[in-house]
């Protein structure tokens, strides 16, 4: 029978366990102090675009607050100097002192957590000291309509398949007319077509450096390898696994063509329930109501009981209107382990090719394994989203896409002496003849009945998240695999090889089953975790709620906020197990994680 530890050594591991504590606050310390190497002793690393400074605060989050019914802005600047003070000093009663906007239909709904940047963690990079680029202002118009059209252009396609995103006019054609009819595919795609030379119009994306020209398939897509790569939905929003335990009767529980994956012995649907194509705020007393602070949350409709997998970008809206903000990446991390995708190539005890478990004589579990990586994932996006909500609250305040549409609607109606870039956005817009597509007025048509959330535009809470447990995965995981999709539609695995003229899964006309479809090559697990964050991210901008820059920005943040978790977790793990988290960053940079260094 083993002895209890003698006391001299429990003493030793306390004073062990408090070294390994300094140490990682000191490599916390060291990565704040390296951003200030540069700047003098006055500036700070945080840089805002002077918006606050506007006449009626024009281009800042002031919703909640109460407004002129005439023209949107801002009633009385002084709430919004109350407004910021309860921000800055974290003290409910400020908040309780600020004046609320007055609502017609609804009740008043509350900001969200708008002291959590105030807080502090123990592990990871506090929360202001990490930060992201000033978003585009109003000084930038020409990015600033670009931004905007772009978000117009996806409320217009908002119910346009997937499939035309995915690939060609004349596959398109194939793929989905089988079910639709050649008319009918052939009105859907010439719409697709024509909304998406309206953003070509935009001066900014004829530009150089910029994300233009589009076309169907390369439009609405992510920054990162993969992103462009196959269909535009990751093959993790669709696919599913084959269930629990078959090896005694050999036949699989569910197909990975069924969209369900194992949660334990339960179970998880792929399928969203199906919206109604119903867009809102389009109209000025409901958006004024909205933005006095109504709560119209869950006034959407939907088609019956309906599910059915994501098949438009409206069905993504659904998605990321109700998802616990790292459900997706659980779900991939769930699908990774069921089919057993090999971990990072230095990730302690994990299995080769030809090895068993009798290489190592233990496996992963409460490290290296399920639960150590389970929980990271979802540990890690609580650090996203205090460091995101300083950005939002206490730092940009950057008013929301559905303002800004306003401003434009009405900048007609404002005093000459008013900002003059509304007006000259507004004819960029009428110009590229995305206005001409919308109906009677400007305003910006929304996926979700209360509009916005109740915290500002940048940085994205999504995004941050999606790249913080993005880059978690790709850690843990051998990003460089590749996803197999069978011929028909059974089996989904990854493995280290790839394949020319392999598989992947695209939702049928009408949504209600997966189709497989031929892609020149397999693809990559990096490429579709890229594209994951990417899809969740810009999920938010179909919906209306956000700008292109704000998924950009928020993702690369994320990603930071992840690699600075893992470098601090290498400190307390046994240097003899020579863990190391390999992975590229969203740039296409690798970068190596061990023993408390990023290299």
């Amino acid at each position: 029978m083993a002895l209890p530890e003698r006391r001299s050594e429990q003493e030793q591991r306390i004073i062990d366990s408090e070294k390994v504590r300094k140490e990682a606050a000191q490599v916390a310390r060291q990565r704040i102090e390296s951003e200030y190497e540069a700047l003098s002793p006055t500036e700070t690393i945080h840089k805002t675009n002077n918006d606050e400074m506007l006449t009626s605060k024009s281009m800042s989050f002031t919703k909640g607050l109460q407004h002129n019914e005439i023209t949107g802005l801002l009633y009385n600047e002084d709430d919004f100097v109350k407004f910021v003070k309860g921000i800055n000093t974290g003290d409910p009663q400020d908040i309780l002192d600020t004046p609320i906007g007055t609502t017609v239909n609804y009740k008043w709904r509350g900001w969200e957590s708008s002291a959590a940047g105030l807080t502090y963690d123990l592990q990871g990079p506090d929360s202001h000291s990490v930060t992201m680029p000033a978003p585009p202002g109003l000084e930038n118009k020409d990015e600033l309509s670009a931004e905007i059209g772009e978000v117009y252009a996806q409320a217009l396609l908002r119910d346009a398949h997937f499939a035309a995103f995915s690939m060609n006019e004349n596959v398109y054609k194939e793929f989905v007319g089988q079910e639709w009819g050649s008319k009918r595919v052939s009105t859907k795609y010439a719409h697709v077509e024509s909304v998406v030379e309206c953003l070509n119009r935009i001066p900014f994306f004829s530009s150089d450096n910029v994300r233009g020209p589009f076309t169907p398939v390369n439009a609405f897509r992510g920054i990162s390898k993969g992103d462009l790569d196959g269909p535009y939905l990751s093959q993790f929003l669709l696919t599913g696994d084959n269930g629990l335990n078959n090896k005694n009767d050999g036949s699989p529980e569910h197909d990975a063509s069924d969209g369900i994956i194992s949660y334990g012995a339960q179970t998880i649907n792929q399928k969203v329930r199906f919206a109604r194509s119903d867009d809102y705020l389009t109209d000025w007393s409901e958006w004024l109501d909205i933005q006095n602070g109504g709560d119209a949350r869950g006034c959407e409709k939907y088609v019956g009981d309906q599910r059915r997998f994501i098949t438009t970008p409206r069905d993504l809206a659904t998605y990321v209107h109700y998802d616990a903000l790292y459900q997706a990446y659980l779900n991939a991390c769930l699908l990774l382990l069921n089919v057993g995708a090999p971990l990072g190539e230095r990730i302690p005890y994990a299995k080769k090719e030809g090895e068993t478990d009798t290489t190592y004589k233990q496996q992963g579990f409460a490290l290296y394994g399920g639960p150590h990586i389970l929980s990271l994932v979802t540990e890690v996006a609580t650090r996203a989203l205090k460091a995101v909500r300083y950005q939002k609250f206490n730092l940009h305040r950057r008013l929301r896409p559905e303002a800004l549409a306003a401003r434009l609607d009405k900048c007609q109606a404002y005093p000459a002496s008013f900002e003059p870039q509304f007006a000259e956005i507004r004819e960029v817009i009428e110009t590229s003849g995305l206005a001409d597509k919308l109906d009677n007025n400007l305003l910006l048509p929304m996926a979700f009945a209360e509009g916005s959330p109740m915290h500002p535009s940048y940085g994205a809470g999504h995004a941050t998240v999606a790249g913080a447990c993005v880059t978690i995965l790709k850690a843990f995981f051998d990003a460089s695999c590749f996803l197999h999709i069978t011929n028909d539609g059974e089996n989904f695995s990854v493995d280290r090889h790839c394949r020319q003229h392999d598989n992947a899964f695209i939702p049928s006309s009408d949504g209600r089953r997966l189709r497989v479809v031929k892609v020149s090559q397999s693809l990559s697990l990096e490429g579709e975790l890229n594209k994951l964050a990417a899809n969740i991210s810009i999920g938010r901008d179909w919906a209306g709620v956000h700008y292109y820059s704000d998924y950009e920005q928020s993702l690369l943040m994320g990603e930071k906020i992840a690699i600075s978790m893992l470098q601090e977790q290498t400190i307390g793990h046994n240097p003899l197990e020579s863990l190391a988290f390999t992975l590229h960053r969203f740039d296409g940079n690798e970068v190596v994680i061990t023993e408390g260094q990023v290299r």
